[in-house]
Order: C-alpha cells, then sequence, then structure tokens
C-alpha cells in the first residue's frame, strides 16, 4: 500500500467572502492511495481555524506507512482534514477493488438528489441583494453575516432578491448574546430558518440561557461524535463536515448519534471540488439541510464532477468517486 499526497488549487468564479477573510481560489489537498494496482483517492480543505495548513496536514498524512485501514487510521491521526482525505480514500479504494458503490458496502440505497443551499458571499446590503436576485430561483439560500447590526440590513436585502427562497444565515461565530437576542426575531420574521454558529464555539454556554426562538445550529461546536455531550441544551441542530469529523466513518457515526439523541441534522462543506462532496452525499441523505455547494462555487472542477439540477447535488458518478 503506497499513500501519496498532493495539493491542487482550484480558481473560484468570483471573490468568495466570509467574516474572517476572502478568497479567490480553493486549495486542497488530494490523497490517493494504491493497493494491487488499484487507486482510491479522497480531498480535504484545511482550515486556519483549527491550525491546519496545506503543510501540516500532508505532513500527517505523510506520517502514515504500511497497511492502513479505517480502524487503524482513527488511531493513528486525530478527527481533522489529514484523517477526512485518507479516510475518503480507503473508501474508494474498497469500492474499487469490490468493484461495488460505496453505498453497497454500507447496505445503504443509492443517494437520491438533495436539495442545496446556495452560499452568498458577504457583502454590503445592495451587492448581497444583487447576488440573492442572480440566484432567486434556488430553492435554498445561505448568506453569511458579519456580526452587527448591519445584519439586518443584509437579510433585508437578500429577502428583497429572493423573495420566495428559503434562507439559513451563517454567523460564524461572529455574534454576542445579546446581538442574538435583537436579531434573532427580526430575522425569523424575514423568514430565516435557522443560524450556524451565532456564538463562539469556547463561548456557548450563554446559549443556555437564551430562548431561541430562531433555532440554532453547532459547526465550530461540534466535530465529532465526541463533541455531542457538550451541546445539550444549546442547539437544535449539528452541521456535519468531513473535514471536521475526519471522513465518511466517523461522519456517518455522528448523524446516527446526533439523530438519536434529538438533533436535527445539516451536512456542510468547506469550498472545495466534487471530490470532496462526493462521499458527502451520502452522509446528507434526509437530512434537514443540505449544504453541499462547493463546486457550484467554482470556475473548474474535477473532470468528472457532481452533477446538479433543479432536484438537488445527485450522487457521485463511478468515475468521481466511491
Amino acid at each position: 500500500m503506497e499513500i501519496t499526497v498532493t495539493p491542487d488549487v482550484f480558481k473560484l468564479a468570483q471573490v468568495f467572502t466570509i467574516s474572517r477573510g476572502s478568497r479567490t481560489e480553493a486549495k486542497v489537498l488530494t490523497a490517493r492511495i494504491e493497493k494491487d494496482g488499484i487507486i482510491g483517492w479522497g480531498e480535504c480543505v484545511p482550515y486556519a481555524r483549527y491550525d491546519e495548513t496545506l503543510e501540516s496536514v500532508a505532513d500527517q498524512v505523510n506520517s502514515l506507512s504500511g497497511d492502513i485501514d479505517r480502524t487503524s487510521l482513527s488511531d493513528m491521526l486525530p478527527p481533522g482534514a489529514a484523517r477526512n482525505a485518507v479516510d475518503c480514500a480507503l473508501w474508494d479504494l474498497s469500492a474499487k477493488t469490490a468493484k461495488k458503490r460505496v453505498w453497497n458496502l454500507l447496505d445503504l440505497p443509492a443517494p437520491k438528489p438533495e436539495i442545496t443551499a446556495y452560499t452568498l458571499s458577504l457583502g454590503m446590503p445592495d451587492a448581497m441583494e444583487r447576488q440573492a436576485a442572480e440566484n432567486a430561483f434556488r430553492p435554498l439560500l445561505k448568506t453569511k453575516l458579519g456580526g452587527g447590526e448591519e445584519d439586518v440590513a443584509r437579510i433585508e436585502a437578500v429577502r428583497r432578491g429572493a423573495p420566495d427562497a428559503r434562507i439559513i444565515v451563517d454567523a460564524n461565530e461572529g455574534w454576542t448574546p445579546e446581538l442574538y437576542q435583537t436579531l434573532a426575531p427580526v430575522l425569523v420574521r424575514l423568514g430565516v430558518q435557522m443560524v450556524e454558529q451565532p456564538l463562539p464555539a469556547s463561548q456557548d454556554e450563554a446559549l443556555l440561557e437564551l430562548e431561541r426562538v430562531l433555532p440554532v445550529c453547532a459547526d465550530e461546536s461540534c466535530h465529532d461524535t465526541a463533541s455531542l455531550s457538550h451541546l445539550k441544551g444549546k442547539y437544535d441542530m449539528v452541521n456535519i463536515k468531513l473535514d471536521k469529523t475526519g471522513g465518511l466513518t466517523e461522519a456517518l457515526r455522528l448523524r446516527d448519534a446526533a439523530l438519536s439523541a434529538g438533533y436535527q441534522v445539516m451536512v456542510g462543506c468547506m469550498v472545495g471540488s466534487s471530490l470532496a462532496m462526493a462521499p458527502a452525499t451520502i452522509v446528507a441523505q434526509n437530512a434537514a439541510v443540505t449544504d453541499l455547494d462547493g463546486p457550484l462555487l467554482l470556475a473548474e472542477d474535477r473532470l468528472e464532477p457532481l452533477f446538479f439540477d433543479e432536484s438537488g447535488v445527485h450522487g457521485p458518478s463511478v468515475g468521481l468517486w466511491g
């Protein structure tokens, strides 16, 4: 078994901005595992929020040697981007070796299309209204927020631009408890259905004391199954991202555990290519919210990208993954 990792860069269709900064390209790592002439691959996106860099994650992948499987991998690497790329590559390798699809190996039905959110980049209200109008045909829009009273103006602008769309918002840890109390009722009146991670993960105990009139989804506060015990009474939904869980294996465990604990499930992504989204389409089946729009934000993608239409994001072709 040989494991390699290489960097890849995909240009974005337009500048993408959140409260932590802007980007014009998606920088990812692609892991490949070769065994008996068969190659499986997986993609990850290192995230500076968790002190990950392209170099540090590549070093983690390169530290692996010998024959590994998904069980031993979880002992070798912590949850995060490196384990995600390798775990997904192992699943792809297993499927190709068995000449089956990954969902067959999991005894699951083939993934059906799921309506995905489309993310609007953070900007001034007039710019966000234009973005919303251009994407008003999409049934679900996700709006990045920056913190502060101007967030109301942003959502009012998005609602004007897309009067019929469902709207969810992502505060990226940018609010305070007081700001939630001020903004939440207003956003509910504007038809917003959920807010992701309003408070910093290190300060989310304050959610225990708030009346959550606007449902709250844990993103930075929820990484893997072990995170669930810290979420009780604070959150209504969890956002499962394979770059946080460390791959498909743990993502499926987290989904099942979250549902059993009474949480709704959102399946999200970093800004990456179709290869990164492909395993997540399995996790996203029947999720309350699917947010796998990474390929829609790109100007270029993998050779066999995921297919999107009015039904949503479809499962991967055999030429892409799994």
